[in-house]
Order: C-alpha cells, then structure tokens, then sequence
C-alpha cells in the first residue's frame, strides 16, 4: 500500500444522530451535533478501519428512509448517539435492536438529565459537550474510547449481544439480510410518491443534483459565513426538498413533520438576504428616491413575512424550541422596525420572553429588555410603561449575571467573548451605569473580529440611550 494511503474498511458504520444544531430541551442546552460526528465519530470510526456512513452522507434520489432502513438492517456496526434526546435518533435504536442482536454502539452527551427508562441499564459512552464545540482533550478522550468500543464489539468472537430485544426475548432469530433488504426497498420504491406513473422519486432535485446532504450543508455554511445569504437560501431549498417527508396518501392524515433545523436555518437567510441586500443598494446610493425606499421596505417586509410563515410551521406559540423562539422574536422585531404594527412588537416580546426564561441565556435576554423599553416608550398608559421600563431592568441585571458565568468559560471562541462583553456592556447602560458600559465595551472592541461588529453594539446603545433618555420612572411620584 502506497505510503499515507488509508487501508481499505473492513466493514461499514452506520451513525445514527441528529445534525446541525439541535436544542436539548432537558437541559435547555443547545448543541452542535455536527461537531461531535465531525471531531469524535467519524475519525474514531476510521480510525477502526470502517466506513463511516450518516444519513447526509447517502446519494439517493427517492425517500430517505430506504437507505436508512436498509444501513440498520445491514451495518456492520451502528453507533447511536442520543444527545438532547433526539427521538428520531431513539427510534432508529429501537429499529436496530430489533433487527441485530450485537454491534450496535450507544454515546451521549452527559448533561445533567435522567437517561430514558427503556435505556438505562445498556452501556452508553458519554462525552462532554460544551454547546458551540467540544474541548480537544475531550475529543481525543472520547475519539479513543470510541475506536477502542468497536473494534471490541466488530472484532470479539462470538460477538456479545448488545440488544435487549434479543437479551430478553430468547431464541428470537434475526433477519435474514438479503431478503429482508429486498423486500424493504421494494416496498419503498411502490409506495413512493409517483410510484408507477413515470415520475422520478426525488422530483427536480432526482434530475440532477446528486450532491450528498452533507455537501449541500457544507456549502450553505459557506455561503452563510461569506454573507451570500441568497446562496445559502437556495442551497437550503435544496436541502429542504430532498428531506421534507412524503406526503401522505390520505389527505386527512397528518403529516410528518419537517426538521426545525432546516426550517430555522432557511427562515434565517431568507430575511438576512434581504437585510443584505437593502444595506448593499445604501452603500451603493448616498440617498434615495422614496419609490426606491418603499421599494426597499417591500422587499424586507415580503421576506421578513416569508421568513415568518417558515416559522409557524414550528408552532412558535407553543413550541419550546429556544431557536425557534429566538428567530420568532427577531422576525417580528424587524417587522415592528418596517410597520410600526403593535402587534409585531408584542409578538417579538412574546418570543424572546419565552426563550429567555427556558433558556436562561443572554441573547433572547437582552434582545426582550431592548424591546420591553421600545415598548414602554410606545405604551398607551404610563402604568404600562413604568411596568415594562423596571421589568427591562431587572433582565438586564440577569443577564449580567449570566454574562459573567459564560466569561469563566475558557473554551469561549473570540467572536463569542465579543458578544457576551458587548451584552454586558448593553446592559450596564440599561441599568444606569455608563462607565462600566464604556468599559465593557472597549474589552468588547479589542476581540472584534470584523468591523461590522462594533458599529452594530454602538448603534444599539444609541437607540437604547434615546430610549432611556424618556424614562417613565421620572413621573413616578417617591415620597
């Protein structure tokens, strides 16, 4: 074998996971999957010499849940992860425990939460997650153990019986593969939508794009990252073509759900690319006409509309999704911003408020003290307005406190230290205090990575500032 050439696999990997980001409602933690298959699955699966297969890494054109089956009939070894407590993930762990007695492989982030019932007395590898990333000692801690997993269960001879179908249920033999795989992509292939009528399971996107899901996201963090927020959205249709579940043959059933992540995701770009595309035309003009401002105002309003029908989707009103929340809250923000509409303002209250007190986290918090004084400073009384002007306070002194906690984190990225110190510095001006909000800020310019970053938090703290300016506390009579 060529030097630095990797060995051929000995067998196959089937990881069964969510993707992207995904919030743990336990715990009220939200964590990037991706980053554990990327840094601790996929190089401990190689490194035991098999093919590591997720579902966004399978070219099919038809539905999803052909290949998927099929890889949880006939993988070699499947490793379940079942962080924030993933049900897709659990079911495809039930479905594999079905079918094969051995080598199936369970992990899971250790968040303080209670393991499922059916679960708990099955070995599980836990790791550490810390949300945006995970530490390199953890990885390479984790990474070892892994590899060490299964090359002890694909390797031990006879190989011990890892489901508890099989461990309770005695004498059970599984499937036979072929056949059983046969008759599964049979089954999918005449009941997929068109199925017999000379269309192609798949649609526009079996026409073409063989691309593999993990390539699409790839591509649209790209995009993202670089500001082509119109690149981004349309990769993401793309995405959200190829998984959006069938629909069913009834039209009374109900239909399968969409992953809110795709969903987040393309509500994101769908208004930041109009936002990019107002600011890119005021660039380019030092003043406009006002047929192009109102031409402006319909492009954001009709993507900001768009982005918000995305999110209904979701259930927003009932979800408690902090992610879904906290793009809910910045819809309607920005649709307040554009129509002056009442309603925009106490549904954007609504989402960060919600957010905020599941998640306990400085974004949503400091996102609904800003908009409690917007609307104290629009109120139709003053008890309203002295109601929402000390509730905007007392958030902001959480979200200090909050904003202090995330500081002893030492695996805080750069761009993430610049928020949490210009947060801080936002709210000690909410709070009266304008020196340490100077102070804060200026810690928060010496880590900005971009320009844009420092100009957003000071024009934040000058409409805040002019908010103020009109406390209604100053019509509250003391003695």
């Amino acid at each position: 074998m060529p030097e630095g050439t990797a060995p051929e696999p000995k067998g196959t990997c089937f990881v069964v996971m969510g993707f992207g980001k995904k919030t743990d409602f336990e715990t009220g933690r939200t964590l990037d999957l991706d980053k554990t298959y990327k840094n601790i699955i996929k190089p401990a699966v190689e490194a035991a010499e098999l093919k590591c297969i997720r579902a966004d890494d399978i070219i099919h054109s038809g539905p999803i849940e052909v290949p998927m089956y099929e890889e949880l009939l006939s993988a070699d070894v499947v490793v379940a992860d079942l962080s924030t407590s993933n049900r897709n993930a659990f079911y495809e762990l039930g479905v594999r425990h079905a079918l094969r007695p051995y080598t199936t492989i369970i992990i899971c982030e250790d968040g303080a939460k209670t393991p499922a019932f059916d679960v708990r007395n099955i070995r599980t590898l836990p790791y550490h997650h810390m949300g945006e990333g995970i530490d390199y000692d953890e990885v390479e801690r984790c990474r070892k153990e892994l590899t060490k997993t299964i090359v002890g269960v694909y390797s031990e001879d006879p190989r011990p019986n890892d489901s508890p179908v099989y461990t309770f249920l005695e004498n059970l033999t599984p499937p036979a593969r072929a056949r059983a795989i046969h008759a599964v992509a049979e089954a999918a292939a005449e009941s997929a939508p068109g199925a017999g009528q000379g269309h192609t399971p798949g649609g526009e996107d079996a026409q073409g794009d063989t691309r593999k899901y993990s390539q699409l996201w790839d591509e649209a963090d790209e995009a993202q990252k670089a500001g082509d927020f119109g690149e981004a959205k349309s990769l993401l249709k793309i995405i959200r073509r190829k998984m959006k579940p069938a629909e069913p043959d009834d039209p009374n059933a109900p239909r399968q759900p969409e992953d809110p992540y795709i969903i987040q995701r393309l509500a994101l770009v769908t208004y930041k690319d109009a936002e990019a595309e107002a600011r890119k035309v005021r660039r380019q003009k030092q003043s406009l006409t006002p047929e192009e401002e109102r031409g402006l105002h319909e492009l954001q309003c009709e993507a900001l509309t768009e982005a918000r029908g995305l999110l209904e989707t979701l259930t927003p009103a009932t979800s408690n999704d902090t992610e879904t929340l906290g793009l809910w809250g910045a819809v309607h923000k920005r649709l307040w911003d554009e129509t002056s509409d009442a309603t925009h303002l106490d549904e954007a209250v609504r989402g960060y408020e919600r957010g905020f007190y599941l998640r306990n986290d400085y974004y949503n918090g400091i996102n609904l003290a800003y908009l409690l004084n917007v609307r104290a400073a629009h109120a139709p009384s003053r008890a309203e307005a002295v109601a929402d002007f000390v509730q905007a306070e007392r958030v902001r002194r959480e979200v200090l406190s909050i904003c202090e906690s995330a500081l002893t984190n030492s695996a805080l990225s750069a761009d993430d230290k610049y928020w949490v110190l210009a947060t801080m510095a936002e709210a000690y001006l909410g709070v009266g205090d304008e020196a340490a909000a100077q102070q804060k800020f200026q810690e928060a310019s010496s880590v900005a990575s971009v320009g844009w970053m420092k100009d957003s938090t000071q024009e934040q703290m000058d409409k805040l500032r002019r908010l103020l300016a009109d406390s209604p506390l100053k019509y509250v009579k003391t003695e």
